[in-house]
């Protein structure tokens, strides 16, 4: 099949319809990309579903990797016949996507479609989340929320590498295991334990530096009463709802903390910083520092089925969308 995905109104899965779409020629400054792999992300599920509004009719998807196969006037970061990937905008949900060239990432060799599909999103989210938003480091203790998703296998294994003690929590036994097997120090498992006590007790009644925080509404009072003074909550997901509103009173009633919302496009707006995150992603995956689990492969017809599964939690590590 060759063409799109577009959705007319927002809801549940089945507003995701496939539609034949030939590609069309770039304009100036765009790549064409024909799509090798596809990547799946949370964040699709609150554009599909109106958490995060868009302008209706839309196309989905932030992320993939693929070929450039034409080029638009005023372009000389890629060329026809480079393999790229690319994270952020929309419209990967399809066969092929025509895009600004300067938000394309050169593809290294020893990076696999599968895995820069995979993981870019996520490895640049997680650059500027350990490197920029907070600068962790082998004195610190981080909370990582969600540690054995997408993003939290790659912040425990990235964690590990600058040497902090990384507290994750997990919904389940087998999920407890994929997070320590990649770095966790510590595992939580939020079914059956006091997640505020149990952090108070492996930091002595510290509390931690810094809670990465992708849960939401769910998660905020674990993450708030977590925290040591000074600490800093990253809330930069809501997989569970969106958090509640945070009064500056709070702050200073709980030890004057600091909080944060980053963005990935807000981290990455200059091409340079875009580069400099990916190089510094792309290193640490060359070298076997981080590994990108792609634990679910799904054919790119079968993109409903996906958002099901990703929304009801029954997948681990990263998932891809294969093109017919």
């Amino acid at each position: 099949m060759q063409g799109i995905y577009r959705m007319y109104e927002a809801g549940g899965p089945e507003v995701m319809r496939f539609e034949d779409a030939e590609p069309v020629a770039p304009a100036p400054g765009q790549a064409l990309i024909r799509h090798t792999a596809v990547g799946l992300n949370y964040i699709d599920t609150y554009h599909r579903s109106g958490l995060y509004k868009l302008p209706l009719p839309t196309r989905l998807g932030v992320e993939a990797a693929g070929i450039v196969e034409a080029v638009g006037s005023d372009v000389s970061v890629v060329k026809v016949g480079d393999r790229v990937a690319y994270a952020g905008g929309l419209g990967a949900y399809a066969t092929w996507n025509c895009l600004p060239a300067e938000r394309l990432v050169p593809l290294p060799d020893a990076i696999s479609d599968e895995t820069a599909a995979a993981g870019l999103l996520k490895g640049l989210t997680c650059a500027y989340l350990l490197t920029r938003t907070f600068v962790l480091g082998p004195h610190h203790t981080a909370l990582v929320h969600a540690a054995a998703g997408g993003v939290g296998l790659i912040l425990c294994q990235w964690g590990r590498h600058i040497g902090a003690t990384l507290i994750g929590t997990a919904g389940s036994s087998e999920k407890a295991e994929l997070a320590r097997a990649n770095g966790a120090t510590h595992v939580i498992q939020y079914r059956s334990e006091d997640v505020v006590a149990r952090v108070r007790e492996l930091t002595d009644g510290a509390g931690v530096d810094v809670a990465y925080d992708s849960v939401g509404k769910a998660t905020f009072d674990w993450t708030i009463n977590s925290l040591q003074p000074l600490g800093m909550f990253v809330s930069y997901g809501n997989a569970s709802g969106s958090a509640p509103d945070v009064s500056p009173q709070l702050l200073q009633d709980k030890g004057s903390l600091f909080f944060t919302r980053p963005t990935l496009a807000t981290y990455t707006a200059q091409r340079k910083d875009l580069l400099a995150l990916a190089e510094a992603f792309f290193s640490l995956v060359a070298s076997g520092v981080i590994t990108i689990h792609v634990n679910q492969r799904y054919p790119l017809s079968e993109l409903q089925q996906a958002h099901h599964d990703l929304e009801a939690r029954a997948t681990t590590g990263s998932t891809v969308l294969l093109p017919g």
